[in-house]
């Protein structure tokens, strides 16, 4: 190996697999590993796929100058309830707030909620005699000794972490710090929490619940990424470890530790943002990045090259996959919508004698009842086996062999015969359920996003997202598809891709007309500086870019417009600039503007990422073969004419930049295999993805 060579790799750990990817920056090469993922201990499964690596280019470890690393361990403990013994401290009086929650009805004709309990069961949360008025002024301040007294009770409790959230401290944190000092003294070793740390912003359950899921796994994060930290060390890694945020950007591990609740869409989000890339490097306006591995299936449209942000997160829905169910988590977050359909989801017959698929996942153990592991109901994936899609001898890069037959005696006797379906009838109905369970979800997030889905560009990946796209597109009157290059283990590419990013929010509330807008420069250059603090601690010396916002509406309205600012000093923070900003996308939401009546900016927002060079997709070899058919061919299940027909099999690494060929046919890679119907042309691009095109019945190109 050549010297100068300098590696960056990269880890995604999802619920069934964990994903791999080693750059070599001088070569401009990809190497890849895939293997099932340690739900008892993720570092494991993620440490020795840096050892399979290792196999593949020896002595990069001491060579790799990048590690970066994304986790569904954050979300998956909160949703298993596996986080720390946890207590709250509140403002007398607000001690029932998480349970009162909001009065939402969950779902239109459901009369009664059935909310997930409280991380905090209701005798560890504790009331503080203490009170800050809404504009800051100290009313009570907090007695040093009641807090003694509640730590004397919390030490004979065990408790591991506590969250402090008191009324108003977004405005004026000082009795919660006074609370967090005197607590760090009695109780020394236990994790504490400030709302004013986490959420500087109003709305009380939402900024209580969130510090309190902060609270909940933040041990568990500390003693994850410690492990973690050591095993990279004892594996010869010098460079600090970087942590994708659920924001789509970088963090630092102290980053991560400190503030776990910035993690719950981690994993999900690196594909998000390679999506992006290849939406703004093809110039696609309307690109649905399609995400779908072996527990779920994640949809974000991404339009005019930008990821939409929302600080409405959910965590632990008590109804999976329905609003308002859930434990709110006010952090920025990439929009995607995600749905209980993977590989690994079970199916069944649910009481009606309908086929069910998901949102139960066999996940890594055991797993679906061909990986021979101990399952024994059927999957998605035994039903993609049976129907021809997936080769039993080359799954997940070889490393393990499929049982065919295994598949399919679950797959009848839980499915087949229950439901007076054979075997290829019953396979290919929970493939089918699959997809419009999914199609019906992108439906609900395109609308909600104002998007078109037959202008747009479905890119998929994943281990299982190739597989079901060109049904799936089918369904949804998508005609265009792109699956880049190695697209199994795309999300762990998206953290070669993204940059270090952070983002800060305060909440200001001040009438618009008169306001001192001097005032909201000020807030703007604290926010820039905390923000410059956590991007030095993952890229040192890194020229930093900011992007400004205020969340205007008018006044008494629970709810504002998210209007982007041009600057963030004092001259582009005129009165004029935000009433004309407001008006602007105001009028463009929702067809109208009132000018007479006022008009308050409630929370000012500040994102900022470090520049630097990142991960580009390089182009592939061009040597065209128009046509080029396959010497092998497998029985496989056409959607389109509803029986089995010899689909040409195609091995993805032997394609090269303009090569075409028609469907029905199988494209096989290391990570994951894509299947195209009747009726589908297919041509690899410049840079090696397979540009789709489903044509309707009887056209032709």
């Amino acid at each position: 190996m050549a010297p100068e060579a300098i590696f960056a790799v990269a880890c995604d750990i999802g619920g069934t697999f964990t994903d791999l990817v080693l750059h070599d920056e001088a070569s401009a090469t990809l190497h890849s590993a895939k293997l099932l993922t340690t739900p008892q201990d993720p570092s494991i499964a993620m440490l020795e796929g840096l050892a399979l690596l290792a196999h593949q280019v020896p002595g990069y470890v001491a060579r790799t100058r990048r590690v970066a690393h994304a986790t569904t361990l954050i979300a998956n403990a909160v949703i298993e309830r596996k986080g720390a013994r946890c207590a709250l401290l509140c403002t007398a009086g607000f001690r029932d707030c998480l349970e009162m929650r909001r009065h939402v009805r969950v779902t239109t004709y459901e009369l009664w909620i059935d909310p997930p309990t409280p991380l905090v069961p209701r005798y560890l949360r504790l009331p503080v005699a203490e009170r800050t008025y809404s504009d800051g002024t100290i009313l009570q301040p907090v007695d040093p000794d009641e807090i003694d007294r509640i730590a004397a009770f919390l030490l004979t409790e065990r408790v591991e972490s506590v969250a402090i959230a008191f009324l108003h401290s977004y405005v004026n944190p000082a009795n919660e710090l006074a609370a967090e000092r005197a607590l760090g003294r009695a109780l020394p070793g236990v994790a504490i929490t400030t709302s004013a740390a986490v959420l500087r912003q109003i709305k009380e359950f939402e900024r209580t619940s969130t510090t309190v899921v902060n609270a909940y796994v933040k041990p568990l994060a500390a003693r994850y990424l410690a492990r973690l930290d050591s095993g990279l060390g004892a594996a010869g890694f010098r460079p600090r470890l970087e942590v994708m945020l659920s924001n789509g950007g970088l963090g630092a591990a102290k980053t991560a530790g400190e503030f776990p609740i910035r993690l719950l869409e981690s994993g999900p989000v690196a594909g998000a943002i390679i999506a992006r890339h290849y939406a703004m490097r093809d110039g696609i306006d309307n690109l649905l990045a399609f995400d779908m591995g072996g527990t779920t299936a994640k949809a974000c449209l991404i339009q005019r090259g930008e990821i939409p942000i929302t600080d409405e997160l959910e965590v632990a829905r008590s109804q999976r996959f329905t609003r308002s169910s859930g434990l709110p988590v006010a952090v920025p977050a990439a929009h995607l919508i995600e749905v209980g359909a993977g590989g690994g989801s079970l199916a069944r017959l649910n009481a009606l004698g309908l086929v069910q698929v998901g949102p139960e996942s066999a996940g890594a153990e055991p797993g679906p009842v061909a990986y021979g592991r101990g399952g024994t109901a059927p999957t998605v994936t035994d039903a993609d086996l049976v129907l021809g899609y997936l080769n039993p001898d080359y799954f997940a890069a070889g490393s393990m062999r499929l049982d065919r037959a295994a598949a399919a005696a679950s797959i009848v006797a839980h499915v087949g015969k229950p439901s007076g379906r054979d075997l290829l009838g019953a396979a290919w109905t929970i493939h089918d359920v699959v997809n419009e369970t999914m199609a019906s979800a992108v439906r609900m997030h395109v609308t909600e996003r104002g998007g078109r889905l037959e202008d747009a560009v479905l890119a998929a990946f994943g281990g299982a997202g190739p597989v079901h796209a060109c049904n799936l597109a089918t369904k949804l009157g998508i005609r265009r598809l792109l699956v880049p290059l190695r697209a199994g283990v795309l999300s762990a590419v998206g953290l070669l891709v993204a940059p270090p990013a952070y983002d800060q929010v305060q909440t200001v509330k001040r009438l618009l007309a008169g306001a001192d807008t001097a005032e909201f420069a000020r807030i703007f250059a604290a926010m820039a500086e905390e923000i410059r603090g956590h991007l030095a601690a993952v890229e040192t010396g890194a020229a930093v870019t900011f992007q400004a916002s205020a969340d205007i509406g008018y006044a008494g309205q629970g709810y504002q417009i998210r209007v982007p600012l041009a600057g963030m000093d004092a001259a582009s923070l005129t009165e004029a600039r935000l009433a004309s900003g407001f008006a602007q996308h105001y009028r463009s939401r929702y067809g109208y503007f009132y000018d007479d009546v006022p008009v308050e900016v409630v929370h000012l927002r500040l994102s900022g990422h470090a520049e630097g060079p990142r991960y580009v997709v390089p182009e592939a070899a061009s040597q065209p073969r128009q046509n080029r058919g396959s010497a092998v061919q497998r029985q496989a299940f056409s959607a389109r004419r509803q029986a089995l027909l010899p689909f040409a099999v195609h091995q993805r690494p032997r394609l090269e930049a303009g090569d075409r060929f028609s469907g029905p046919a199988i494209i096989e890679e290391d990570s994951c295999t894509t299947v195209v119907d009747v009726g589908t042309e297919v041509e690899v691009d410049r840079f090696g993805s397979l540009a789709i095109t489903i044509m309707a019945e009887g056209e032709r190109l």
